[in-house]
């Protein structure tokens, strides 16, 4: 990156002067880091400033985190007993717990022991007094998780129960054995794992909770302006130590210029970019930007509802399928941080995931046909097509691939018609009117999270017993999901996570499209404080060790002056 810098800021530039020599009036056009009403610009305040790309906020109570945005306010403000070391994901290391859980047996079950840290202590409420965070508030915190009424993640806690043992230590049995790779990632920072306030929780409402989250993390709960920001203060009481920050406001701005300009401008640190082509090699163009380039690569699938007509019919399906072409919709990305997926679990990533090279073999890549997927929609009795009414986000992404869907199938006579919501609403949306075809992109910790949150029965949406993300209402493979999830030889494990892979793409409840890494805008004087390869957060992640450096900002009059 720093040699494709210096050709967009000191090669070009050179050339253009030589070709187009300025006025003298303009003499001094390079040399603008040498002036000194400059310094006057200088920036103490520490509350960082991150923009995000979307209208509002979602849901603040972390058991609902699922929105980008939802994530980012719960990494910050909660914790889990463990955590994915932060800017290194998938790696896991203690929070809240003193150490990793250790494992014994128990009347024939498997247990696993976790020891608290003592001295944490929770922000303070609207109604409750700082306290410090015992045994009994991480029994509360997984009960609630495991109640499918006060979580969307309740599934990924069945057949495990917690007991208190003391003040500062819990223990899980589990009704069936699972392995440190399944067990841990249920109790980290992530989806159900995040641990609440109990007396906040009690003394307010889950209602009122969620407008007003109370945790332990390194940034506590300020304000919040609905449409226009939220606001976290630092948490001086952090166990980890003060954080360097004074706060964070999280900005809500879906117009990728607008956030783009807010960068430029100095009035935003740290911006979610875009995938479009030019908009990372136009950003190189200005000094005091930098671009990380990072995980997670979070995964685009198109579900289809097998309980729905004409979407129950396979030869339906499978004309969808021959009529979709995967290059178009990475075409919206620069493939330098995008690339194909064959499988519901992405191969590049985790383990149990399909490759190119597998699906081939099997005839399960369904490389694009249209005269084929005419064919089969005539078989099954719409050789004329049909209309569909779907639903798709705010987000610039799903607004294209809802595009690109509709493009498509208008080939074969499928007609889509699309409503655009704001992104938490449409999460909310898809999740309680289930649609025939369902756009969605997400990341999981591994394999058996992906299956589980996208195929088991136990899954499907308003019906299922823990309704979670399975929009294609698929029953078939419960039974490998599960025999999976409690294999402890590996390799066993893997063979069982293909083939049920393998029944899904050949009833064709699920279209693997895409992965896409993502790329993060900050000014260069933004220190995250810690390596940034992976995040589960979704974001790059703001730490008691995140600080902003000494800096100063150039006005925009004194930018023109320059040109």
């Amino acid at each position: 990156m720093a040699s494709i810098r210096l050709l967009f800021k000191i090669v070009i530039p050179l050339l253009i002067l030589t070709l187009n020599p300025i006025t003298a009036n303009h003499s001094m056009a390079w040399s603008w880091l040498g002036n000194k009403n400059i310094s006057n610009a200088k920036i103490n305040n520490k509350v960082l400033r991150f923009a995000l790309h979307v209208s509002d906020m979602g849901k603040m109570d972390p058991h609902f985190a699922a929105a980008s945005q939802d994530r980012s306010m719960a990494d910050m403000v909660f914790n889990g007993l463990l955590r994915y070391k932060p800017g290194e994901a998938p790696h896991i290391e203690p929070d809240l717990a003193t150490g990793m859980p250790t494992l014994s047996m128990e009347k024939g079950l498997q247990v696993w022991h976790v020891t608290l840290r003592k001295g944490i202590m929770f922000h303070p409420g609207p109604m409750t007094a700082p306290y410090e965070l015992t045994a009994d508030d991480v029994v509360y915190s997984f009960t609630k998780a495991s109640d499918k009424k006060r979580s969307a993640y309740a599934g990924d806690y069945e057949g495990i129960t917690i007991r208190k043992v003391g003040d500062y230590t819990v223990k899980f049995i589990l009704s069936k054995p699972l392995s440190s790779i399944l067990f841990f990632p249920k109790i980290t920072n992530y989806n159900g794992g995040f641990i609440v306030c109990k007396k906040a929780m009690e003394a307010m409402g889950d209602e009122a909770y969620g407008k007003h989250p109370v945790g332990t993390g390194p940034f506590m709960f300020q304000e919040y302006i609905p449409g226009e920001k939220l606001i976290l203060g630092a948490n001086t009481n952090f166990f980890r130590g003060k954080p360097a920050l004074d706060g964070v406001e999280l900005l809500f701005i879906p117009d990728t210029e607008k956030r783009k300009s807010g960068l430029l401008d100095g009035k935003l640190d740290v911006i979610i970019g875009s995938g479009d082509k030019g908009f990372a090699s136009d950003l190189m163009l200005y000094d005091g930007i930098e671009i990380d380039t990072h995980g997670v690569g979070e995964v685009t699938g198109i579900y289809f509802n097998t309980s729905i007509p004409p979407m129950d019919d396979i030869k339906v399906r499978k004309a969808i399928a021959y009529a979709l072409h995967k290059e178009s919709y990475l075409n919206m990305y620069n493939t330098n941080f995008a690339g194909y997926v064959y499988s519901p679990v992405p191969a590049q990533f985790l383990p149990g995931g399909l490759t190119e090279k597998d699906v081939k073999a099997l005839g399960l890549e369904y490389d694009e046909d249209v005269k084929k997927a005419k064919a089969l929609l005539s078989q099954a009795g719409y050789p004329n097509g049909f209309k569909l009414e779907l639903v798709g986000s705010e987000k610039r992404t799903y607004r294209n691939f809802y595009r690109i869907l509709h493009e498509q199938l208008a080939r074969i006579g499928i007609l889509t018609k699309t409503k655009i919501l704001p992104h938490a609403d449409m999460h909310k949306e898809i999740r309680t009117h289930p649609r025939p075809i369902v756009i969605y992109t997400a990341w999981r910790p591994n394999a058996d999270a992906f299956l589980s949150r996208f195929f088991h029965s136990d899954a499907i949406l308003v019906s299922g017993i823990k309704p979670d993300t399975n929009f294609s209402h698929y029953t078939k493979i419960d039974k490998l999901i599960e025999a999976a999830r409690h294999e402890t030889n590996p390799e066993k494990q893997i063979s069982l996570w293909h083939q049920a892979q393998i029944r899904i793409l050949n009833d064709m409840v699920a279209y693997p499209v895409i992965y896409a890494n993502m790329r993060t805008p900050r000014r260069d004087y933004v220190d995250y404080g810690h390596p940034l390869i992976s995040s589960m957060a979704l974001y790059p992640q703001f730490t008691e060790k995140t600080r902003l450096l000494p800096h100063t900002v150039v006005p925009d009059d004194i930018k023109n002056n320059m040109l």
